[in-house]
């Protein structure tokens, strides 16, 4: 197995199969909540450091057999790409500004009347739907085997990460955490289609237009850093 397929494969299942298992719960009871985040945000910080090494080195090869293509996307899928990469972005990025429930350190504030604002109106984990919009977005004009790899990896681990932190609400406050998922929704827009919520653009506008400009950032940086334009139609 590459180092690529190694680093990915890690930096999932320490998310996955820690994180969002009960075996998070026995590491908390042995170590305690504060040093086990510490912990583990800093083997995932390292984790992040040898995928990201094990990218570059392998897009940089061009016998490595994860660089062939498994299919060749076609031209109209661009259009819903970049729509899913630009909503995810936004989403990130709104969701990192918005404190609230689902945000590390901020649990408590599930108690808070007013819990479900902003962002967290569309949905309560608005960053990690995001990162799930964004890989989506990618994965559908990427047709090389890292790329179905990497984004579908990321994409698998950021949904199953929402689930994770909805049960571990519930168990920490069952009945704030109720009132909460009464007036929220895991997947984006539902709460507010079934008028269980509404949206409020004054609560959000400037976090908006701060994804928007991250969009743009990357539209310029994308080619320097990554090595292929977004606007390129390039195969």
């Amino acid at each position: 197995m590459s180092s690529f397929a190694l680093a990915l494969s890690a930096f999932v299942l320490i998310h996955v199969g820690i994180s969002a298992t009960g075996l998070r719960r026995t590491l908390v009871a042995g170590m305690g909540e504060g040093a086990y985040r510490i912990a583990f945000s800093i083997v995932s910080l390292g984790l992040l450091v040898w995928l990201i090494h094990a990218y570059g080195a392998m897009r940089s090869d061009p016998f490595d057999p994860l660089t062939w293509p498994l299919w060749a996307p076609p031209d109209w899928l661009r259009g819903p790409a970049m729509g899913l990469i630009v909503l995810g972005v936004v989403l990130a990025v709104a969701g990192v500004l918005t404190p609230g429930p689902t945000y590390a350190g901020f649990e408590r504030s599930v108690a808070n009347a007013d819990a479900a604002h902003g962002v967290l109106r569309i949905t309560r984990h608005p960053f990690l739907w995001g990162v799930a919009f964004w890989a989506a977005g990618h994965a559908l004009v990427n047709g090389e085997r890292f790329a179905l790899m990497l984004f579908g990896g990321l994409g698998l681990m950021v949904v199953l990460g929402t689930r994770s932190i909805d049960r571990k609400g519930r168990a920490r406050n069952p009945e704030a955490w109720a009132n909460f998922e009464e007036v929220t929704s895991n997947l984006p827009f539902a709460a507010i289609t079934q008028g269980r919520n509404k949206l409020v653009l004054g609560e959000m506008w400037w976090r908006v237009l701060l994804g928007v400009g991250v969009c743009a950032a990357i539209v310029f940086y994308h080619g320097a850093a990554i090595g292929v334009s977004v606007l390129s139609t390039a195969p």
